[in-house]
Order: C-alpha cells, then sequence, then structure tokens
C-alpha cells in the first residue's frame, strides 16, 4: 500500500537536466527529447535539491514500491509496464540499434506513463535489500537502512527482455554513473 504521489509522466529528458544542471552528462547526446543518463542515484538527488516548486510540493526519487505500483499502472498483474507485448512497450537491446530513444515513442501504461520499461534504468530512493519486501512494512514501504546500494528499476536500452519485467529489481552503488541510468521524479505534498 503506498500513499498518494504524483510521478513523471516519462524519465528526466536532457532538456530539462540542462535547465536545472547547466550540463549534460549523457554519452547519448541526440536532443532534448532523449533521456539523461550517466547520472548517479547521488547526481540524481542533487538535482531534486535545485529543482523547486512554489506550490509546496517536494520533488524527489520515488520509493521501490511506487515505483512498482506507478510502472503496474495501479497493481496489475502484466509482465512489463503496460502490457505483455514488450516490443509496442519498451526500447531494449532487441530493438534499441544500441542507444537511448526519445522518451514517450512507446505505448504508455494504464496510468499514461511512458518508459517505466526500458529506455534507462530508473533510480529509487530505497537501499538495495535482496529481501526488502520481505522485511518493509505494508504501508509505504521505503528500505532505508544503511548500504553502499541503491535500487534500479525498469531495465534500459541495453538489458536483456527479463530485466524489463516490472517485478525486476536491480543494484548499482549510489555513485556509479552509467549510460544506463537515467531516473523520474515523485511530487509529495508538504
Amino acid at each position: 500500500c503506498v500513499k498518494g504521489f504524483w510521478i513523471g509522466k516519462y524519465e528526466v529528458t536532457q532538456g530539462i537536466w540542462e535547465k536545472i544542471m547547466g550540463d549534460n552528462p549523457s554519452k547519448f547526446q541526440n536532443g532534448v527529447d532523449y533521456p539523461v543518463e550517466q547520472v548517479s542515484w547521488n547526481s540524481a538527488l542533487e538535482f531534486m535539491e535545485k529543482l523547486k516548486f512554489d506550490d509546496g510540493y517536494t520533488p524527489r526519487l520515488p520509493t521501490e514500491a511506487e515505483w512498482e505500483y506507478a510502472a503496474r499502472g495501479g497493481g496489475r498483474m502484466e509482465v512489463y509496464a503496460g502490457g505483455n507485448n514488450v516490443s509496442i512497450l519498451a526500447w531494449y537491446e532487441g530493438n534499441s540499434a544500441g542507444s537511448t530513444q526519445p522518451v514517450g515513442k512507446k505505448m504508455p501504461n494504464a496510468f499514461g506513463l511512458h518508459d517505466m520499461s526500458g529506455n534507462v534504468w530508473e533510480w529509487c530512493q530505497d537501499i538495495y535489500l535482496q529481501d526488502a519486501y520481505g522485511k518493509g512494512t505494508e504501508n509505504n514501504p521505503a528500505g532505508m537502512d544503511q548500504s553502499v546500494f541503491r535500487v534500479r528499476r525498469g531495465g534500459s536500452w541495453d538489458s536483456e527482455q527479463r530485466h524489463l519485467r516490472t517485478l525486476f529489481r536491480g543494484r548499482y552503488p549510489a555513485d556509479l554513473q552509467f549510460e544506463s541510468n537515467g531516473f523520474r521524479v515523485v511530487l509529495e505534498s508538504d
């Protein structure tokens, strides 16, 4: 169970990153509508600190539970975010031509969210625990113990098809930048 939240329709793009941060760390600089990548978990937090809203909302990374709820369109038992046909839903090693692709070109899921499977791995707020769901609370679970690893979800342009499943969990050190790592913004009310 998760409390209400707003999550970005798309992964953060290079254009938005450049507007907020003043640079572009991406390996694939093909346009402003491509997802920003080569972003560490720590860099994603720096982005959130600079992203300000005057209307009482605080930007942050999604918890892993929020990410999965959003990807599954409210809990649907679909293999990928939006259904079971990976080719119409995701950019991955089988169709990406070896690079990220513009956001929003594949079919959205039931919540209208694009690229929750594929394009870039998306950082979550949580640390990575192998049995996180077994140890966490039922309401708004979030693993926040000490660890060097942070959760990544969704798979990317260079992922095997199995890594795009909504149930697949990945992990990476918080300070590591890689051309398949990006993120999505969540807003919560102050």
